[in-house]
């Protein structure tokens, strides 16, 4: 007779509590109801890695957390720095999954942007991005979103003796497909229990999940939104990004509008230029035409070539004609130039290579 085989149960993840079952969890232990709230802090707003460092807390209850919670944290796995001052992170996951985030500073010296990431690889496929052809493992709890948050603003701090000013989620995988747990972090991240930033400091980045967008618009989470357009029409669209043949432009741009008009907050625009492909007259026309649906900003973006993809980077000229045309019919426009192309951090490049 085979010996039958207990696992141990699953702890369940402290940082998935809210204040209220962290308190019915310590009243539970004849505690004090306001150690909750001690706990709840050293979680989020003192950024701590493990039940040791509660050092306000008795050994006594210490030890019962962990007899009762995980405490799951990543850890650094590897840190690549630019010529140009942006840095590449690879975070290990507590299940050994791998992530990168990025740390972008401005050229003025005021601004810092991390780049973060919410899923592990992606799903959808974009022709053109490197993380698109992973597979998509798994989504990131709302604690390691905010872990990429914390760490990277401590590396900001000790590396340029500033904080981070902006949060782009913009890194590995789709936002919106991870909704959940992207809005939970942004709670975490903005409220003043947690890094209480300003809402406006943050921007969700999607490739255009219409339905998602109109629930991101209902949350009224007050963040930016920024749609990864870089087709304005169907057919060049379709074939470089698979999500478009079930979120065609019309659906998107009915749910853009949407956004703006629950929310009064300007959309931007991410398109990329390739050569030959999406940055003659004709589409800079077309994306006019979606401009004026919306008060809308676009950032155009320079193409980072990735390993066996087909395209080509515009030519400067191309590019500015590309702006100018936009310019010329009042749409605020951005050439945005690729920051940490050396250590493959620009966008599109986040594939955790060694």
């Amino acid at each position: 007779m085979s010996a039958i085989i207990v696992h141990p149960p699953q702890l369940k993840d402290i940082r998935g509590l809210s204040v209220a079952e962290l308190t019915s969890a310590m009243v539970l232990r004849g505690e004090k109801p306001f150690r909750a709230k001690q706990v709840y802090e050293w979680l989020w707003k003192k950024g701590a890695r493990n039940f040791d460092e509660m050092t306000n807390l008795s050994l006594k209850l210490r030890d019962s957390l962990k007899e009762q919670f995980s405490f799951p944290v990543m850890t650094e796995d590897k840190v690549q720095r630019s010529a140009d001052g942006t840095i590449k992170n690879r975070f290990r996951l507590h299940d050994g999954h791998l992530i990168e985030s990025v740390l972008i500073p401005v050229e003025d010296g005021d601004r810092f942007t991390v780049c973060v990431s919410s899923q592990v690889g992606c799903s959808l496929s974009c022709t053109f991005c490197a993380t698109g052809r992973m597979k998509r493992l798994r989504n990131l709890t709302a604690a390691e979103i905010y872990d990429q948050v914390y760490l990277v603003n401590e590396q900001c701090l000790e590396t340029y003796g500033k904080p981070l000013t902006n949060i782009v989620y913009m890194g590995m995988g789709e936002p919106l497909l991870a909704f959940r747990e992207v809005v939970q972090s942004i709670d975490r991240i903005t409220s003043h229990t947690g890094l209480h930033m300003a809402p406006r400091r943050l921007t969700v980045s999607t490739a255009g999940i219409a339905k998602m967008i109109t629930k991101l618009a209902d949350e009224d989470t007050k963040v930016n939104l920024a749609i990864s357009l870089h087709a304005a029409d169907d057919t060049k669209r379709n074939e470089i990004m698979p999500i478009n043949e079930s979120n065609n432009l019309e659906v998107l741009v009915a749910s853009l509008k949407y956004f703006y008009e629950k929310t009064k907050k300007r959309i931007g625009i991410e398109y990329i230029t390739f050569q030959d492909f999406n940055d003659t007259p004709a589409d800079a026309e077309n994306l006019y035409r979606i401009c004026r649906e919306f008060p809308s900003m676009v950032n155009i973006i320079e193409y980072n070539p990735i390993d066996n993809a087909p395209f080509r980077k515009s030519t400067a000229h191309r590019i500015d004609d590309f702006a100018t045309y936009l310019r010329d019919r009042g749409v605020m426009v951005t050439v945005r130039r690729s920051r940490g192309k050396d250590i493959d951090a620009a966008c599109g490049q986040l594939a955790n290579k060694e």
